[in-house]
């Protein structure tokens, strides 16, 4: 049976914080043992270099987040804080919180500073008899408040570290955690990321006997499919299906709560795989390299800090950001190439679709939400902080056009950044929604607090998939994943002229065939000999990427991964090789019946063979 690492089943959730220098101790907030209202986010850690708790109230303050603490000794001891105004302006600071010890607030507000930082907050005298007790992060506003740690020092001058070359290694001294890591054993394959891609990859490997990790930054699998974002599965299932059905959703409206229904299917089918270990809630930060290949994984498990270690024969990065592929050292790109790179160039889309030089323009992300109707008036705070952004825009929903990006902001670098233009954007909206008549009883059900991106890293391969071989068509000999979407990319509105720019539309190209494919050249890295890709980090061009980000097709990519990564196995091989020399094996596991016969595509269509 796979084991699944949910948070609160952890033996050491909730460890008491103690002292290791007989002067000061940290509180890890992401280990206390009672989150209460609270999120934990570390969607931004390998940026940040820490996760934090997040005070997601939807503009009502939300129940305290708990510890234990134990003081060293008694005496008075300076209190600093982890934490930021996360939208610093003319108004009072939107995510405002107290930390409370033993049920005392400290004298200062926290959340005020512009900037991740460690925010003063007083002192407070810790007497004999009180060395352990608790210590509470209570929420003043609803909303988004975040703190990742709280330092108690008896020495003022003892500030703690920020730079996040130093601050780490820090913290975990300071936690009394060790710096090696446990080892997990040997696998097969190393999955990192656990969306559709991921699990897909996992289920059609176990179907060949492989031992497989399958590695998981959040409590739910899914990715943009979770319960925690909530976007239907779309694309086919090409020859698929018999995989794809177990992790897929049904076609109802993003952001709908039948998400978290679609969880309990796949966690259900996940967990009964007989080969696959789950390590949900760890964040890969680090891998070994051996002779130019990935040797090991390093990750963490958020909820207690434990390091782990995890070695493997072949790897998969299923990530979308491409994070192990960039930590190996891949070649990879990010924005758009220029138009004539590789003939991108089609006239009715203009500049908008491909310029004339490169540059760093990418998809954006979304953030989801929606609201309910009550039978009373709603009412809802002030909030001048988010008029900015939002300006006289009216909505009572978000969908996928709700999505923002920017030459100036990355989308892996500045998601938090991203995010938050988001929440502005929604919070205002609806206050300015609720203002009239006929929305005064609809009140905030759901707001997303993970992003939901759509391209950022593209790992490349022996074959970069270019929009061109979509729209034409096409037909490769290595093709293992079949798609028939338009290419769809998409443009900030403001782009078009319209005055906020949290709101994209989709341009289209058609296709000239009913299908396309995509080769199994693309899924693997060109330079690192053991190392696959699938999902949005594949081996393509920008307007490459339009049609098959999808999830269902980027499950399909999962599945013809998983099954190479087999044939990597049983032939001693790496995917280079598989896919010269085990190509029509491959094929056939993915559900091509050889190198020349029909295609037949799920719903009976005959496809064209690759020459």
């Amino acid at each position: 049976m796979a084991s699944a690492a949910l948070l609160a089943s952890h033996p050491l959730f909730g460890k008491t914080a103690k002292s290791g220098d007989g002067k000061s101790v940290l509180v890890e907030t992401a280990h206390f043992k009672n989150l209460g209202g609270w999120m934990l986010d570390n969607q931004f850690e390998l940026h940040l270099g820490f996760s934090y708790l997040l005070a997601h109230g939807l503009g009502k303050p939300v129940e305290n987040a708990s510890g234990r603490i134990q003081f060293p000794s008694a005496g008075t001891y300076h209190v600093w804080a982890l934490t930021k105004d996360w939208c610093p302006g003319d108004w009072d600071s939107p995510g405002q919180f107290q930390v409370l010890v033993g049920d005392k607030p400290l004298p200062e507000t926290f959340g005020t500073q512009a900037e991740w930082g460690w925010q003063p907050g007083g002192s407070v005298d810790i007497p004999e008899g009180q060395l352990s007790t608790t210590v509470d992060l209570k929420d003043l506003t609803g909303f988004e408040g975040r703190c990742s740690a709280i330092y108690f020092s008896q020495d003022a001058e003892d500030i703690p570290p920020i730079d996040k070359n130093v601050l780490p290694k820090w913290r975990r001294e300071k936690v009394g955690l060790p710096s090696s890591a446990v080892d997990q054993g040997h696998y097969d394959l190393v999955i990192v990321g656990g969306g559709i891609a991921g699990c897909a990859a996992a289920i059609a490997a176990d179907s060949q006997g492989l031992k497989v990790a399958l590695i998981h930054n959040r409590p739910v699998l899914g990715g943009n499919a979770s319960g925690e974002i909530r976007v239907h599965t779309e694309g086919i299932h090409g020859r698929a299906s018999a995989i794809l059905d177990l992790i897929d959703t049904p076609h109802y409206p993003n952001s709908d709560p039948l998400a978290l229904e679609a969880d309990k299917k796949r966690m259900a089918n996940m967990k009964a795989l007989s080969n696959v270990d789950i390590f949900l809630s760890h964040i890969m930060m680090s891998c070994e390299m051996k002779e130019g290949r990935i040797h090991a994984v390093k990750a963490v498990e958020t909820a207690n800090g434990t390091f782990k270690r995890f070695t493997g024969t072949q790897f998969l990065d299923s990530t979308g950001d491409g994070w192990l592929g960039y930590m190996a050292g891949c070649q990879f790109r990010y924005g758009r190439e220029s138009k004539h790179e590789f003939g991108e160039e089609w006239e009715e889309h203009g500049e908008l679709w491909s310029p004339e030089k490169p540059d760093n323009r990418v998809m954006g992300s979304s953030v989801m939400w929606y609201t309910g109707a009550r039978n009373r008036r709603v009412k809802f705070p002030a909030v001048p902080w988010a008029k900015p952004v939002a300006k006289n825009h009216v909505a009572t929903a978000g969908e996928w056009q709700w999505e923002y990006s920017h030459n100036d902001l990355h989308q892996i670098h500045d998601a938090e950044t991203i995010r938050d233009h988001m929440f502005r954007a929604i919070y205002g909206s609806y206050a300015n929604a609720i203002r009239r008549r006929e929305n005064a009883n609809l009140e905030l059900d759901w707001i997303s607090f993970l992003v939901g991106k759509r391209e950022s890293r593209r790992l490349m391969g022996d074959h970069i998939y270019t929009g061109v071989d979509a729209r034409d068509s096409v037909q490769f000999f290595d093709a293992v994943v079949t798609e028939k979407r338009k290419i769809d990319v998409h443009y900030q509105e403001k782009l078009l002229g319209l005055p906020v720019d949290f709101l994209s539309e989709a341009l289209f190209q058609k296709i000239k065939h009913t299908y396309y494919y995509i080769p199994y050249r693309s899924l693997y890295s060109k330079d690192v000999p053991n190392l696959q890709m699938a999902g949005r980090c594949f081996s393509c061009s920008h307007i490459g990427l339009g049609g098959p980000r999808v999830m269902n097709t980027c499950g399909q990519m999962g599945v013809a991964t998983g099954f190479a990564a087999s044939l990597c196995i049983k032939y001693k091989a790496d995917p280079r090789q598989v896919g010269k020399q085990h190509i029509v094996e491959l094929r056939r596991l993915c559900g091509y019946e050889g190198e020349m016969n029909a295609l037949v595509d799920r719903d009976g269509s005959t496809l064209a063979e690759p020459s």
